[in-house]
């Protein structure tokens, strides 16, 4: 498990090499503010060769936190990024390591007929029942993400994980009503109580793709303060003083912004909603931005308006891009993809430069 010592030793290992708030506090330490995701890729051979060589480069260069997902590439990534911890010359202790869980994976490529997969693997067996599953491929039962966590576990090859992500609890919209999904959550966050008591993970979040930055009325829109309350009843149902509940994580760049702009979330008692990074700044929990770059999009030439890219710093589109995402408030680290050295080498070098001040940040909005 990454630890304070374990952390801080690497950010006086890299620190000196980038610019200000590069690295920013999380957990029992501290964490650089780009992170490397594995979540595009086929799932071949050759893709998993690139993913491994780039995570030692940026491991190895001043990155010190890896996202994955039991899902990813077929479970190939989390299976990558224990390679790579195993390769590069970094302790573990230095490295934050994040996973999820939700969808059902699959076991290396895609098979032939998924439904079939599903029913014979996870449904036969017993891990998961048929009224468990939305869409029929996501679940949030406490047995099956307790199997996905021992499951993450032996492919990452660590004894614990330091945060561990319910994956898109949005889609269990599609098959429930919103009451029933936070329901779903208390009980699935009380088995993550369990399991961080027991040292299996260092805390818990919840990773989502619609659910934080809808409009209340959307479908697929859930709280933050209702998330919060069934973390608090969790651990209390488990007998802990305080509840594990760490990070968020929530798509954002500069032409996905309403995790900044729109007020969406009920603060108790404030003067009316927040924004679910106002939220997350205000209860301390970290934000991670997905998407930072736009799934590749935010690199071309002229996709940043030229008021906003004008005040950003960076060598190149790509950077620029990713230092809007570590500008914001709240957000403690900007993931991007790694399935390529150049593409690390580029993203590391993008924490050199100064991110945003809080008042430039929130004059690019007036």
């Amino acid at each position: 498990m990454a630890t304070s010592s374990g952390t801080w030793a690497y950010r006086d290992r890299f620190g000196d090499r980038f610019g200000r708030t590069y690295f920013r506090r999380f957990g029992p330490g501290v964490v650089s503010s780009v992170g490397l995701g594995t979540y595009l890729g086929d799932p071949t051979d050759a893709v998993d060769d690139r993913y491994r060589e780039a995570l030692v480069t940026g491991l190895e260069a001043g990155v010190n936190l890896v996202d994955t997902a039991s899902n990813y590439r077929c479970g190939r990534s989390e299976r990558v990024v224990g390679a790579a911890l195993r390769e590069a010359s970094v302790d573990r202790d230095r490295v934050v390591v994040a996973s999820k869980a939700g969808f059902v994976p699959f076991d290396g490529d895609r098979p032939e007929n998924p439904g079939r997969y599903v029913r014979e693997r996870f449904v036969d067996t017993g891990i998961i029942t048929p009224a468990d599953l939305a869409r029929g491929s996501h679940c949030l039962a406490p047995e099956f993400l307790d199997q996905m966590l021992d499951r993450s576990l032996e492919a990452l090859g660590v004894d614990s994980i330091d945060c561990y992500y319910v994956h898109n609890p949005e889609t269990q919209l599609g098959e429930r009503d919103r009451e029933a999904v936070y329901e779903q959550l208390g009980a699935a966050f009380e088995a993550l109580e369990r399991r961080r008591a027991g040292g299996d993970i260092g805390g818990y979040g919840v990773a989502t793709w619609e659910a934080f930055r809808v409009p209340p009325d959307h479908d697929a829109f859930l709280d933050l303060r209702e998330v919060v309350a069934r973390a608090e009843g969790a651990a209390d149902a488990v007998g802990l003083d305080d509840h594990g509940l760490r990070a968020v994580q929530l798509p954002f760049n500069v032409r996905m912004a309403d995790g900044f702009t729109r007020k969406n979330h009920d603060a108790d008692g404030e003067d009316g909603p927040v924004s679910a990074l106002s939220f997350c700044h205000r209860e301390g929990l970290s934000a991670f931005a997905a998407a930072s770059l736009g799934q590749g999009d935010l690199t071309n030439a002229g996709s940043i308006p030229e008021s906003v890219e004008s005040q950003l710093a960076g060598d190149s589109q790509a950077q620029r891009a990713l230092n809007f995402a570590r500008s914001a408030p709240a957000v403690t680290a900007a993931l991007v993809g790694c399935s390529r050295v150049e593409h690390v080498r580029e993203s590391v070098a993008a924490g050199t430069f100064d991110p945003l001040g809080a008042s430039a940040f929130d004059s690019v909005f007036e």
